[in-house]
């Protein structure tokens, strides 16, 4: 069984030789540049909604992705 995401937890990766933090939490994905505030944020609905535009669906709109 998997364990339920509680808190946010954040590891560092690097994107074409340059480090992102990658934080993962109940309401979502953020992708930021490493010693910079603001990044990318994607909500789960978002995320799985966009799977079903690959289906034909519509894609989201930028204010379910905020």
């Amino acid at each position: 069984m998997a364990t339920k995401l509680l808190k946010e937890i954040r590891r560092e990766i690097e994107i074409d030789g340059e480090p992102f933090t990658v934080a993962i939490s109940p309401t979502g994905v953020k992708l930021t540049r490493k010693r910079f505030r603001s990044g990318r944020v994607l909500s789960w609905r978002a995320l799985w909604q966009s799977g079903d535009s690959e289906e034909g669906s519509e894609r989201p709109s930028d204010a379910q992705t905020a």
